[in-house]
């Protein structure tokens, strides 16, 4: 039976309780068992609260018995959420510092995000790793050491969401929290083998802690095994809260009602260079991106080799960089109140403190600057897929651009270190560079599952992403969908598996 649930996912998880045919505590129990089966061979969940969640369970089982009890749309379905990107109430926060580690800082409150999904009946068995302030695409923190990519443990799962990430791809649980201010849902999706999608900037609130994150490069939601999990949370988190800075618009109708639209025939754009030579894009990654071009032909789509220019204005990594750097500077000055005292370089990570050091040199202004020449570049970016009057349809008036998630397979572990002042940000850049871009424009972007070639002896997954116009979720949603059927990939199981 508890292989069996490991095969689930969410919705249908949530179906079997709303059916009677299993309870929150018998699915919670089985997850716990998966848990403790494959965790110690891939560290992803490093703080469990098995103990509150039976109790949680047992609690929503009873609630569930109440007259006029509203059938929660994920009831009893477990999930695992990440050190980082929000607080959960009375569970360890210490966002792969080992500063906060050894303060033993726990969270008093409960993010809006945590709170929407545990309104929807899902129930927290645990908290996953994650590199220290989400700085790097690998989950490989001094605090708690790294975590294995279950296709292969020599492997990194991505980051910062990779324990995340990792506890879906090895069955632990059908959804994990996770987040993304430069690739941190599409990179570990792509490594271990998930569908991740970034929501636009504004779409879900990321109070109270905060009202924006990284001058609103951060997003926040879940890696998960289906497309129509996705879906589900998607419209569980979505909304303003009160004193939000902003908010995306409200979908036309539930995102769930995506999946298995119709999308029409697309016009999408191919593009396998890493932007502004960054990085050289590996055979295999470019392979995939081109393989998803044929399949996405297949479906009826038109597909061009083409991309917006500004993607090749290296005044983005610039800019990126300055406002990453002070954001950073920023992340040591909130550290240090938790502290009760300031900050030293050896209360982080080298990587870390070298990237506050930059932040610190700074100025006000420059840090404006910086921040309005990435929304003048988002303004050109945007034009690509909706042009302007007066602009040519040759040069805009495309529905997507498809890319590599990464222009690299998996990283080995310890390839980039949050060890290495120097290079370790340096390391990490072939990881993000094809994510970064809507992170800056705060456009919705997904890694879709598609592709796995062998590197060195082992299959690993090569994701493919797809990147919309602003606020246009519905149409990722509906092309993943579609991908999911033409080649379905849920049922690929890594080396290492709890199912």
């Amino acid at each position: 039976m508890n292989a069996a649930l490991g095969t689930l996912d969410a919705v249908a998880s949530a179906e079997l309780v709303r059916t009677g045919q299993a309870t929150p505590r018998e699915l919670v129990d089985a997850a716990i068992a998966r848990v403790e089966a494959v965790n110690p061979q891939l560290n992803a969940v490093i703080h469990p609260r098995f103990d509150e969640a039976r109790a949680e369970a047992d609690a929503a089982e009873l609630a569930a018995e109440l007259p006029g009890r509203p059938n929660l749309p994920l009831r009893g379905v477990p999930v695992v959420v990440k050190d980082l990107d929000g607080a959960l109430e009375g569970a360890p926060m210490h966002e792969g510092n080992r500063l906060l580690r050894d303060l033993g800082i726990t969270a008093d409150h409960d993010s809006y995000l945590f709170a929407k999904l545990r309104a929807a009946g899902c129930v927290v068995i645990g908290k996953t790793n994650t590199p220290e302030l989400g700085l790097l695409p690998t989950t490989e923190p001094m605090a708690y050491g790294a975590t294995h990519n279950p296709w292969d443990t020599t492997r990194s799962p991505g980051g910062s969401s990779g324990g995340s990430a990792a506890a879906v791809a090895s069955a632990m649980v059908p959804i994990a929290h996770a987040g993304d201010g430069g690739g941190s849902i599409r990179i570990p999706a792509s490594a271990c083998g998930l569908f991740g999608l970034k929501p636009s900037r504004g779409r879900m609130s990321l109070g109270p802690e905060t009202g924006e994150a990284w001058a609103g490069f951060v997003a926040r939601h879940v890696v998960s095994r289906s497309v129509r999990d996705s879906a589900a949370v998607l419209d569980v988190l979505t909304g303003p809260m009160p004193g939000d800075p902003y908010s995306a618009p409200p979908p036309v109708r539930p995102f769930a009602a995506e999946v298995g639209a119709d999308p029409g025939r697309l016009r999408i754009g191919l593009r396998t260079a890493a932007p502004g030579g960054l990085a050289e894009t590996d055979p295999l990654c470019i392979a995939a991106a081109e393989d998803a071009a044929a399949l996405l032909e297949s479906l009826g789509h038109t597909v061009e080799v083409a991309a917006p220019d500004a993607l090749d204005e290296l005044e983005l990594l610039l800019h990126f960089v300055t406002v990453l750097a002070v954001c950073t500077a920023y992340d040591l000055v909130k550290l240090g109140r938790v502290a009760g005292r300031e900050l030293t370089a050896d209360d982080v990570e080298p990587v870390t403190w070298a990237q506050a050091e930059q932040g610190r040199a700074v100025s006000g202004a420059a840090f404006l600057d910086a921040c309005e020449s990435l929304r003048a570049w988002t303004r050109r970016m945007a034009t690509w897929w909706e042009p302007l009057d007066g602009v040519a349809p040759a040069t805009g008036g495309f529905d997507l651009l498809l890319t590599p998630t990464m222009a690299r397979p998996p990283a080995p572990l310890g390839e980039i270190r949050g060890s290495d002042a120097e290079g370790g940000i340096l390391a990490a850049t072939p990881y993000a560079a094809f994510t970064v871009p809507a992170n800056v424009t705060g456009q919705p972007a997904m890694s879709v599952p598609l592709s796995w070639s062998e590197v060195d002896g082992s299959i690993l997954p090569i994701g493919t992403q797809l990147v919309a116009a602003a606020n246009r979720e519905d149409v990722l949603l509906r092309v993943a969908a579609q991908l999911e059927q033409a080649r379905p990939w849920a049922e690929r199981r890594p080396p290492i598996s709890a199912a």
